[in-house]
């Protein structure tokens, strides 16, 4: 992760953005630590090369913002709902996901390796070539989420809604799909994957 952490120019410390309606943010190389973004609305900005460490995204709202290159360390997006954003390349580390709704955006890149994705909600996403290497996901959602190239291996996708979704590149003998709700066309990829010679009736 460190290779990927960027260096950052100025710093913002400890501030108070609750219930904040911000449109149209630019920064870049900032550090943002131990600011509290509960609540706040967050539309059309864009965050290049930004470190964001112990930073509360509780119940925000982030539309059509772009955090690119970012490193979210130790961040909690309890019931944070992010529509149309772009987080390309961004890498999360140690953060809390727990009922975060994810809908449409490219999240192409993303860095998202152990992370605890059981109560969270993908839908219409893109994440190719996504880290997902030993993410916990039990229960959760990927729906119609475009996962062509992304790393799920020890990924546990027990119960995990995956209808629509793109599975191409899964490894059903490294990928836990135990009750993993799926498509029957979905079935036939997996089925190829393990091996099997599918036929027509």
């Amino acid at each position: 992760m460190a290779e990927r952490t960027p260096v950052t120019h100025t710093t913002i410390y400890d501030d108070d953005w609750t219930d904040h309606h911000a449109v149209g943010l630019e920064h870049a190389r900032v550090a943002f630590v131990e600011v509290d973004m509960c609540e706040a609305t967050n539309e059309r900005s864009v965050f290049t090369e930004c470190t964001f460490t112990n930073v509360r995204f509780n119940c925000s709202t982030q539309t059509d913002v772009a955090f690119l290159n970012c490193t979210f360390v130790g961040c909690n997006f309890f019931d944070a709902t992010f529509t149309r954003c772009k987080l390309v390349g961004s890498v999360f580390d140690r953060c809390t996901f727990e009922l975060l709704k994810v809908q449409e955006g490219d999240w192409s890149f993303v860095a998202l390796p152990g992370a605890r994705l059981g109560t969270a909600e993908f839908t219409g996403v893109r994440m190719r070539e996504a880290d997902l290497t030993g993410a916990r996901c039990e229960g959760g959602a990927f729906r119609d989420v475009d996962l062509s190239g992304a790393a799920l291996q020890k990924a546990d996708l027990t119960r995990c809604d995956l209808r629509g979704s793109d599975l191409s590149g899964l490894d059903p003998l490294t990928t836990e799909l135990r009750q993993a709700i799926i498509t029957a066309d979905q079935a036939t990829t997996i089925a190829v994957a393990l091996g099997l010679d599918v036929r027509a009736a």
